[in-house]
Parts: C-alpha cells; structure tokens; sequence
C-alpha cells in the first residue's frame, strides 16, 4: 500500500483492486417466491395434514366420494396461501429499508490531485480526506486529524468519540484504537485524512453485515409446540386405528362370517374395516389448527402495522409471547439520541446577556428548522437549552462578529471565540472541560464547592462543560489568553435523556418475568447510571452483573453461561459481543429478544428468536430484524408481549375447542364402527360441521382483544406442551357430556329415525359446538364471557354467523343437506338446551373466582 501525499496512481489502484476487492457490500440474498412459498408446508401440523388428506383420496377412490379430501386440501392451501401472500406483502414493505448507497462522491487523493470517485471506488491504499458532516467510506488508519470527532454510534453506540494521530492522547478504554475510523461512522466535527485498510467486506461493518445475513436456525418456541402436537396427534390417530382395526376384525372372526366366507369377500370386509381406520386418523387431524394460527398470526400482524409496528416474519408476533430475555442497546432505544443539559450550575452574578451570547458565539453547531442539531451534539445540546429558555441563538451569533477563534482539540480541551459584541464590546468566550477552565479562572468563590459538584455530575456518567469568559482589548484568542484569569460562569451538565416511557415499560417487562440486560459500547459508568434510571441497576447489584467487552471476550464459554443469566450490564461492548451473548442465553435455554438501531446490533438482531430494529436505525439493522418499531418506542416492546401472549392464549382457546370436537367425533365414529350403528349425519353436514370447526372457529377466537393480564404472568417454558393439564380435563371431560348426549339422542329417536329427528339431530350437534365457542373464549381466564364485549365484536359477528347458517340450512336445505324444517318450538328447546353448555362454563369461572377472592 501506498501512503505518500500524492495517493495512489491509477496503476496502484487497479493493483489494490484486483488483490483486496471493491468497496461494496454484498447484498443478502433475497428468497425465491416459490422457496417462500415451500417453507410454509415445513409447518409440523401441515405435514400431518397432507398425510391424511392422501389418506383420505385413497378412500375416495374406493367410495366415489372426495368431499372429504378436497376439503383438508383447501384447508392446507388456504393456510399456506395465506401465510405466503402476508410474509410477502411484509417483504415488499421492507424492501425500501434494504437499500445502500454506493454512488456517495468521496474526496481521495490520486496521482497528487485531489479527487471525488463514487464510495464505491474506494480501495486500500487510498488516501481520503475526512470532513464534518461525511460518512467515512470504508476502515482506515488517520494519518491527520483537526479536532476530529466521529459518531460511532452505528457500531459502539459511542455519539462522540475524539480521534487523534497523538499516541499521548490515545484512549486505551476505546472500542476501537484513537487512529482509525470505520465504515458507516459519520464525522461530526473536524476534518482529517486516512488511510484505507479495509474494503467492502472486509471493513468491521461488513464484517457486521455479514454475520446479520447468516441465516439461524434457531427455532421459534411455537414451531417447537406445533411440532410436539403433531406427533401427539400421529400417535393418536394410528393407536386408535390399530385398535378400531383390530376390534373390528375381532368383531368380524367372532359376532360375524367373516371366516366362514370366501377370500373375496373377506378382503372386501377387511377393506372396508381399514377404510374406517383411516377415517379416524382424518377426524383426529385438526383440519383447521394451520388457519387458526395463520389467522391468528396474520390478525396480529395488521394490528401491530397500525400501531407502527412492522412485523417482517409472521411468527414473531407469537414469539414475542414467549420471550424470556431482552438484550437491547442504550443509544437510540434507552435514550433519546439526542444530547440534552440535564442541569446548569451559574456562579458569581454574571448578566444572562453574557451566558446567551456566549453560548450562541463560541460554538460550531446548528440547529435547523425542526430544531435538531447539526454539528457538535454536545454544542447543540446547549443551543437547545438556549431555546428551551426562549432565546433564539441566530440573532445573538449573527450580532457578534467573530475576530478570531481557537477550535476545540484533544490537546487543548477546550474552544475558545473572541467576538465584537454589540454590547459588551470585545469578549473572549471560553468552553471545554471544567478542570481545564478552571484553572484559568479566579474570584468564583469556593473552588472545592464546584469539584465536588463535577464529581457528582460524572458520577451520574454526565459530560460536562466549564464556561469562562474576559472582556478584553487583545486582537487574538490566545493575546486575550495571556492576559489574565477569565471570568468562571459556570458548569453545565449534559446527558442523553432517557426517553420519557422507558422506566414504565422496563419495569413492566420485569414484572413479566422477562430479564432486561443493556448491551452498549459506552463506558461502564455511563451503561450503569442508564440502567439505575431505568429501575434496572439496583443498590444489590455488584460487579458480578457488569461486564466490559474486553472481559467478556476474554472468558471462555463455560465460563459464562454459569454467569450470562445473572449478567445486566455489558459495556464497551464491540459488534460481536451482543451476537455471542445471544447464542449463550439460547443455550441456557432462554428465548431471546434483541433491540437496536445500528449496524452493531445487527447480528444479535439475527440469531435472536426475535429481532426487534427500530425504524430511525441502520438499513442494515432493518434488514436483520423481525420486527420494525416505527415509531423507536421501547414501550412498544411491552405491547408486542402482550399481543404474543395473548396470541398463544387464543391459539390454546382453538386448540381447546377443535380438539373437543375431534374428540367427540372420534368417540361417536368408533362406538359407531364397533357397535354397527353410525352416525346420523351426511357428509355434506360434516362439510358445514368442519367449516364451523375451521375457518368460523379460527376467525372468532384469532380475533379476540389482548388482555393486560397476561403481563402479571411468567413467561412460559420452551418444555411447556401447548396442551395443558386444565385443556386436557376440559376435552376429556365436555367431550364426554357431548358424546353421551348424541348417544342419547340415537337410543330415544330407537330404530327408524325419520328425517325431522335427523334435522334435530344435526342442530343439536351444531349448537353444542356454537355455546362451547363461548367456554373456549374464556378458557384461561376467571372472568364471564361477557367482559371484553367491545372488543370482540368480531368474535360474536362469528357466532351470528353460524346461527343464522344453521338456521337457513336446516330451514331451506332440503335434499342437499337432509333436513327438513324445525318448528319454533323445538328450536327454543334446542337453543335454550344446550346453552348449558355455556352456563356450565360459567358457574366454572364463578367458582374460581370465589376460591380466589
């Protein structure tokens, strides 16, 4: 590489192109439609699903009937289509957050000329010259920096950081070394040349870029629930069948002539007794669980969209249900990102038209016209303070006429303006760090009384400013200098805010069950002082819970995963650090969410179960995350809790509710099968029976409202089955009432049942499972059905629906559903009848909420 003051020659360029690359990064590669759409049939459930419904064309076949099969087919491309165009219209959304700049026009420095080429054509070895308010190109060494500041914050979560060519002045706390700058940094203050050691990919944000590119085949906490249903359900449809098989060709060899017959009809017989195995490993399946999910998720998803919430992957609305840790960065996501004065400490009488105008004068910074600062964010932090107080900085800059000003550096520690006040005449204006004014002050009382106040305020990991100021007759900054003590003003003390919802929304997660821990670069002082604001660090807590980057890097992984649980705070935390933490919680078995905003947090972003970005951070990010909070709010976290949890909760309600039903279904077909009686209901009954089932059920209870209750519980383990022991008893148990009633039913109507029988029959049926809705929509909770009403409107449009459905079919349906008319009568009877379902449910709840009171 070539480091003279003339750059590169053309030659050198091409040379260190060909050996080190271009300066672009490589873009992630975007999934085929057809892979998107494939991936949706790796769901456990609709594995399971496919199986029967081959199963169930294969009796097609045999019976010339395939209402059955077309059925589970539509419910299977009705949930993986819905589940592909949502995850699709979510990635058309976010395409606008994956683009980069490369044609940015960069200064370097070629054959002795300076020169401006695309970012894009940058390479090692090139000679750039730095400039506030530009964002460094790519990784280099400083070989000249003028009071250079970079904004780190894209990788360290540093807004600040002083650069220097002075090994003196070398920062050994720092991220990264004093003499370098870095990729996707942005020069805030200052101006300097380096030299280029890294490109593209190979810079610490290619780097960054990469890892948030690889693909984690961390499985989400509902996949593995999904998963462990399935084989229950496999086990259970092929036990059932084995022994209905069995029973049946034990009832043929014994009751019937089956060995007494000839081979043809005793293969027709055995046929026919394996035809109805099979049938009941179809009714075990829960044809709609796939919809019900998806739509669950999919309902989740447009209302988190309307609340600023892009959700990118449909199932980490859920995951956030189950989430038991949260790593999240300071910069950005705990404070506002904005340096503000927390506090002004005024000595002596000096005139406010001094603090004002010195503060206007003596400083490098802007604030445009929505009043965010541009420049020096701790200048600009004063600037708003100016303005808090109704003074507008402009006019009084405007009015003091500059005559000559010494620009803050690293070695001098502080800036220094003379002006042509209109006012008071010639002033020199002086800020940088209160020891160093200090000394250069005298007659402000007790010197002692002021140290003691810094010391606080850097206790409380604030930066601080000393402010001095002398009217003079001098002509330079440094003759005023000379000439005697200044004047002490005062300190100011600057911080960045915590935002103003984060302690409420902290202590929410905490009451959870959910442990916060901060991942920042900052100094340790500062990372602890956040998280004492935030409720987060406690008097109890001791170094145990902290750790720097560097410490972190230096355990092994054993060691740490007996400590990562316990650990609250990481300072000077590089890139990779926060990606490591993630993958060691995952290995204690917790389920992790990351927050962040930079380049930095995008790794963590990617292997954590869910990624949360915020949607003023990086593209890169953007691009690693699950989901985008638009509107950077950390309380939107809590919300996405508690829309998860609630989630899960009416995904628990429609397993409940369809597995009662299996349940009833299987019972009925195999007492049928075995004891030669079947059951009274046509196929195109069972049609309606299994819509109620599937797409009415999975709209009605995907619909039900969040409840804050669920934030009073503990997050639920990944060994949880999603099938509790309550759900089982509750399955069991109605199943068992309904099963009884319909059997009932079949001995009262006795041999003949006539064709209004049928009709009651089927109703009866019907409105079992519609006042069962209402049992499963409380299930979990102690409260009545009837809370929440205002927010279920959906949920009972649902219930509307299929009351009036089963109305018009029993009423009209004729031949087609082999029904016949009901009287008033008979319809009051039904309908009040079977409400016990509901009461029963209700009186449950009411005990419950006795035994708790």
């Amino acid at each position: 590489m070539s480091n003279h003051p003339k750059g590169l020659t053309g030659a050198e360029v091409e040379q260190s192109r060909q050996r080190y690359g271009a300066n672009v990064l490589t873009p992630p590669k975007r999934k085929s439609l057809w892979r998107l759409f494939f991936e949706k049939f790796n769901d456990p459930v609709i594995r399971i699903l496919l199986v029967a419904a081959l199963l169930s064309l294969g009796i097609g076949f045999i019976h010339n009937e395939f209402a059955e099969a077309i059925g589970i087919f539509c419910a299977i491309f009705l949930a993986t289509g819905v589940a592909f165009w949502f995850e699709y219209d979510a990635m058309k959304k976010f395409d606008v957050l994956n683009s980069t700049n490369d044609d940015t026009p960069v200064k370097v420095v070629r054959d002795g000329h300076v020169t401006e080429i695309p970012k894009r054509d940058v390479v090692v070895g090139d000679t750039v010259i730095l400039q506030s308010g530009e964002e460094v190109p790519a990784d280099g060494r400083l070989t000249e920096a003028v009071s250079l500041k970079i904004n780190e914050s894209t990788l360290t979560g540093e807004p600040q950081i002083d650069k220097t060519t002075d090994p003196a002045h070398f920062d050994p706390e720092a991220t990264y070394p004093s003499d370098h700058a870095m990729r996707g940094t942005t020069v805030i203050e200052g101006h300097g040349t380096m030299t280029v050691t890294a490109v593209g990919n190979a810079t610490e944000f290619g780097h960054v870029a990469e890892q948030a590119t690889v693909e984690s085949e961390e499985q989400t906490p509902l996949n593995l629930q999904l998963q462990k249903l399935s084989k229950l359900i496999g086990r259970v449809g092929i036990s059932l069948a084995i022994v209905t098989f069995v029973a049946l060709l034990v009832k043929g060899m014994i009751i019937g002539d089956l060995l007494r017959s000839d081979w043809l009809t005793i293969a027709t017989e055995v046929l026919q007794y394996f035809m109805v195995a099979v049938t009941l490993i179809v009714v075990a399946v829960p044809e709609g669980l796939p919809m019900s999910v998806t739509l669950s998720l999919a309902v989740n998803m447009r209302r988190m969209l309307r609340t600023n919430n892009l959700v990118r992957k449909m199932h980490a609305s859920e995951t956030m249900g189950a989430i038991t840790v949260i790593c999240t960065d300071k910069t950005g996501t705990l404070t506002r990102n904005q340096m503000r004065v927390f506090e002004t400490k005024l000595y002596g009488d000096t005139p406010d038209a001094i603090v004002d105008e010195g503060i206007a004068a003596n400083s490098t910074a802007f604030l445009d016209a929505d009043a965010r600062v541009i420049g020096n964010p701790t200048e600009g932090a004063l600037l708003l303070w100016l303005r808090d107080r109704g003074v507008d900085y402009a006019p009084l800059r405007d009015a003091a006429r500059v005559v000559d000003q010494l620009t803050f550096t690293t070695e001098r520690k502080f800036m220094a303006t003379l002006v042509e006040s209109p006012t008071e005449g010639r002033v020199l204006y002086v800020k940088g760090a209160p020891e160093i004014v200090l000394d250069r002050c005298s007659g402000f009382g007790d010197k002692e009384e002021v140290v003691r106040q810094l010391t606080a305020y850097q206790n409380m990991a604030m930066r601080t400013l000393g402010l001095a100021y002398r009217k003079t007759e001098a002509d330079t900054c440094e003759q005023a200098l000379s000439e005697g003590p200044l004047t002490f003003i005062g300190i100011a003390a600057i911080s960045d805010p915590v935002r103003d919802d984060v302690p409420a929304a902290v202590g929410e997660c905490l009451d959870a069950g959910i442990a916060v821990k901060i991942v920042t670069g900052d100094t340790p002082a500062t990372a602890k002082e956040i998280g004492r604001q935030i409720g987060l660090w406690t008097a109890e807590d001791t170094d145990y819970n902290h750790l720097t980057g560097t410490e972190f890097a230096a355990m092994s992984d054993e060691e740490l995963l007996g400590r990562v649980q316990a650990l609250k705070i990481m300072s000077r935390a590089r890139p990779l650090d926060k990606q490591r933490l993630v993958r060691l919680l995952q290995q204690r078995g917790e389920v992790v969410a990351v927050t962040g905003d930079g380049t930095n947090d995008a790794p963590a972003l990617n292997f954590a179960q869910v990624g949360l970005s915020m949607g003023s951070g990086t593209s890169v990010a953007k691009e690693a995350s699950d989901i985008t909070l638009m509107d950077d709010s950390f309380s939107s976290i809590a919300t996405a809790v508690m829309w998860g949890r609630s989630l899960y909760k009416n995904i628990q309600r429609f397993v409940l509710f369809q597995l009662t039903i299996n349940f009833v279904a299987i019972v009925i077909v195999l007492l049928g099968s075995i004891f030669g009686s079947q059951l009274p209901l046509t196929v195109t009954q069972m049609l309606w029976v299994n819509l109620i089932m599937d797409t009415f059920a999975a709209l009605a209870l995907a619909s039900l409202p969040p409840s804050r209750s669920v934030m009073r519980e503990k997050p639920r383990k990944n060994s949880d089955f999603i099938i509790t022991r309550p759900m089982i008893r509750s399955i069991v148990g109605v199943g068992i009432v309904f099963v009884a009633a319909l059997l009932g039913m079949l001995a009262w109507f006795g041999q003949g049942i006539t064709p209004y029988e049928l009709s009651v029959f089927f109703t009866v049926f019907v409105m079992l499972q519609f006042w069962n809705m209402f049992n499963a929509k409380g299930f979990g909770s102690r409260s009545t059905v009837c809370t929440h009403m205002k927010g279920c409107s959906a949920f009972y449009g649902v219930l509307l629906l299929i009351l009036v459905g089963q109305i018009a079919i029993v009423t009209w349906g004729g031949e087609v559903f082999r029904t016949v008319p009901i009287t008033l009568r008979d319809w009051a009877i039904i309908v009040g009848g079977t409400s016990l379902v509901m009461w029963a449910g209700e009186l449950s709840r009411w005990i419950k909420r006795r035994q708790r009171a």
